[in-house]
């Protein structure tokens, strides 16, 4: 048989002298692991003693292949699992259950691997080592066999977490953290709720490595184990400030550990969101967290490990998960402190290239974390009003930042204006005549085309907040977006945006739009015909097509609600084609399902 005689000259190659031959043998049958799953069983016992031989001996290249071969079967079974489910609906495809059969085995393997650590493998990003692949697989080998993996790895956890030797301890450290996602919380609960407090001690070791290691474990314990909402967390009002107490202590570290304790604050908060609580327990340490990010994000060293990012996402996530009834008056304190941070950076010395893609990392996170403080103070009608206020200067200084012409920041900017816009409603119509050429700019920026993505959806946030006050700019707006539409240049997956702000843009300015429907509609059509024609046996592109169909829908919505108190009659020319889009996609057995809910 072929495919018997295709996998003898596999494994044969993987026993080759030479070292870049194993390694391509092995890659081989990383694909195959993916890709002919279920013709793996007859094979596996052989690619198991393959495997485990290359993990235990060879050099790294192919010990790294190796222990890929066992991750791509996680992979796998975790999708058939998902298949299997019954939200999923489908037919279940083939489960051999490789992981779960050579288990004992594999997680001693695995395990092993933990212990081969390098010295600097924390401070450079780009590591990818046998002891992080070998964590990594352990961790889907978790959520693949789930309760089944706790009693294996926890003995080798007990051995080693209290050991002389860094490595032991380390291994062990990273062993508990990569177990935490797959295993059901009653399993989980008894061994995390005993080793927090070993854990929060650890952040003190010695070891750079273990301190490091163990920040990880804690924010992998707050994003699994921690989630009020649900009726269950580790955390307590009890243990709660000596937790704080602890994060708030290692994010002075060193940068690789500060940016893991960053990760375990940002999951901490999380934890706390839609609690239902009218109170949070977070809330009296609000004060105190947010000076330690921005302390961290402020560092001198804060490029190291992506520090300085991480502080300020963690920023985000305190301010978004807040409770704001008790958080208000922090937040509204921390409005101008960032405000005079942003304003600050315009002035920053430019010398070097260094320089300017600093400037432009620390405006992208500023202008980030104003767009969380705009969203959570206009979320209420009590705290509004403090965004009224400042929204004359907070639109200064994004207009600012767009003269700083770089891409990223442009992003961050425009999706902060867009919060703007939502708070201010129609009051924010005086900021169009100098925001608006920085709106051509980015639908005119094909190059890097999220920027252009990102403008049409805030543009459909500005054309929902003025309503009617949005025609004048209309003509150039229509214009570029069907020049976009009509260009072979930009991306495709800026286009669905683009019909959707269609639909955004009849809505506002409702019968208006009259003199756009023609081209507009034309476009739909023809864009309904290209969905028509693809290629079904390509997932990816469906997935585009089921894009496409939906944001067709939306742009048809908008234009009839917008239409129908006035002048539906205009839309009966295209009422038959408008049909038959509904019938052809409702009979497509691959649409997405909101597919022409809207309509």
């Amino acid at each position: 048989m072929e495919r018997n005689y295709i996998m003898k000259m596999v494994c044969e190659t993987a026993c080759s002298k030479e070292a870049e031959i194993r390694q391509a043998a092995f890659e081989c049958l990383v694909s195959i692991a993916s890709t002919y799953y279920e013709v793996l069983e007859h094979y596996i016992q052989t690619l198991f003693e393959l495997t485990s031989n290359a993990v235990k001996g060879d050099e790294e290249s192919v010990s790294l292949q190796a222990i890929e071969f066992w991750s791509s079967i996680c992979d796998e079974e975790i999708d058939r699992q998902e298949y299997d489910s019954p939200a999923s609906g489908d037919s279940s495809p083939p489960h051999s259950s490789f992981i779960e059969k050579a288990l004992p085995h594999l997680v001693q393997m695995l395990l092993e691997t933990l212990l081969k650590q390098e010295e600097d493998q924390d401070h450079d990003d780009d590591v990818w080592n046998i002891s992080m692949a070998g964590g990594t697989c352990l961790g889907l080998v978790a959520r693949t066999v789930g309760d089944h993996v706790v009693p294996l790895v926890m003995p080798f956890v007990e051995k080693n977490i209290s050991s002389p030797d860094w490595r032991c301890r380390e291994a062990a450290t990273y062993a508990f953290g990569s177990i935490l996602e797959g295993p059901t919380i009653d399993k989980l609960a008894p061994m995390v709720a005993a080793g927090l407090e070993f854990l929060l001690n650890a952040t003190k070791d010695q070891n750079n490595h273990v301190r490091d290691t163990t920040a990880w474990t804690l924010s992998r314990i707050f994003e699994f184990l921690h989630s009020p909402d649900s009726g269950f967390s580790v955390i307590s009002p009890e243990n709660l400030p000596r937790i704080v107490s602890v994060l708030l202590e290692s994010i002075k570290d060193v940068p690789n550990v500060a940016e893991k304790v960053c990760g375990a604050i940002y999951n901490l908060a999380q934890g706390y969101e839609d609690s239902g609580a009218s109170s949070s327990l977070l809330s009296p340490y609000l004060t105190e967290i947010i000076t330690h990010l921005l302390a961290a994000a402020e560092r001198t060293d804060g490029a190291e490990s992506k520090l300085r990012g991480a502080a300020y996402e963690t920023l985000n996530e305190v301010v978004r998960c807040s409770n704001l009834s008790e958080a208000s008056s922090i937040i509204a304190h921390l409005l101008p402190a960032i405000m005079k941070k942003l304003a600050e950076t315009m002035d920053l010395p430019i010398i070097s290239t260094d320089d300017r893609e600093k400037q432009a990392e620390v405006q992208a996170s500023l202008c980030g974390v104003l767009q969380v403080i705009i969203q959570k103070l206009s979320g209420r009608e009590d705290t509004k009003p403090i965004i009224m206020q400042s929204a004359d200067d907070i639109m200064r200084l994004f207009l600012r930042v767009f003269g700083c012409h770089s891409s990223s920041v442009h992003e961050e900017a425009m999706l902060a204006i867009g919060a703007l816009a939502y708070a201010t409603g129609a009051e924010f119509v005086k900021y169009m005549p100098e925001l608006f050429k920085y709106l051509q700019m980015g639908l005119q920026n094909f190059e890097e085309y999220q920027v252009c993505s990102i403008t049409v959806g805030v543009l459909g946030d500005i054309c929902r907040a003025l309503d009617e006050k949005i025609l004048p700019f209309c003509d150039q707006i229509m214009g570029l977006l069907i020049q976009n539409l009509q260009s072979g240049a930009l991306h495709r997956s800026v286009k669905p945006p683009i019909f959707s702000c269609f639909g955004d843009i009849a809505l506002a300015i409702g019968a208006h739009f009259e003199r756009y429907v023609a081209p507009a509609v034309q476009i739909m059509q023809g864009a309904a015909q290209v969905c028509a024609q693809m290629d079904t046996l390509d997932e990816e592109l469906m997935d585009y097509a089921n894009q496409l169909r939906r944001s067709i829908f939306e742009a048809y919505s908008g234009i009839l609600q917008g239409f129908k108190d006035t002048k539906a009659e205009l839309m009966m020319p295209y009422a038959q084609h408008l049909l038959q889009f509904v019938e052809l996609v409702s009979k497509d057995p691959l649409r997405s399902v909101p597919c022409g809910l809207k309509i």
